[in-house]
């Protein structure tokens, strides 16, 4: 493989969370829930081994850092406003020194629904 070419690592979630949004009027401010699924993609160059990331590690990274605090819980305890662009900015920012410094996140798609998602990325 040519050097300097990025290869984008792309690895699906999923979480159940409940939450209200504080700033809506509608049915989304009272309490309920969602299945989330939550696409995380890095990118990076190829090592000798073959890989850019052990698809291994880069589950532990999401699990410990992101699925543990959001599965099964409340997320206005976590978040004033739960949006899925706040929740989906503030898994950035959760992520984005958790890897090697040969691995940059790339993306982060966060579907609340299975027709609606927030996509970050800078």
């Amino acid at each position: 493989m040519p050097k300097n070419q990025s290869i984008f690592i792309t690895k699906i979630f999923h979480f159940s969370s409940a939450h209200f949004l504080t700033d809506y009027h509608g049915k989304c401010e009272n309490l309920h829930g969602h299945n989330y699924k939550l696409e995380i993609t890095v990118k990076g160059d190829m090592q000798k081994n073959g890989m850019v990331i052990d698809f291994a590690i880069l589950k532990k990274i999401v699990k410990e850092n992101i699925i543990e605090k959001l599965d099964h819980k409340n997320l206005n305890d976590l978040f004033k406003n739960p949006s899925a662009e706040n929740i989906c900015i503030w898994i950035w920012e959760e992520l984005e020194n958790k890897f090697d410094k040969n691995i940059n996140l790339h993306e982060i798609k966060l579907w609340e629904t299975e027709n609606n998602c927030v996509i970050y990325k800078k």
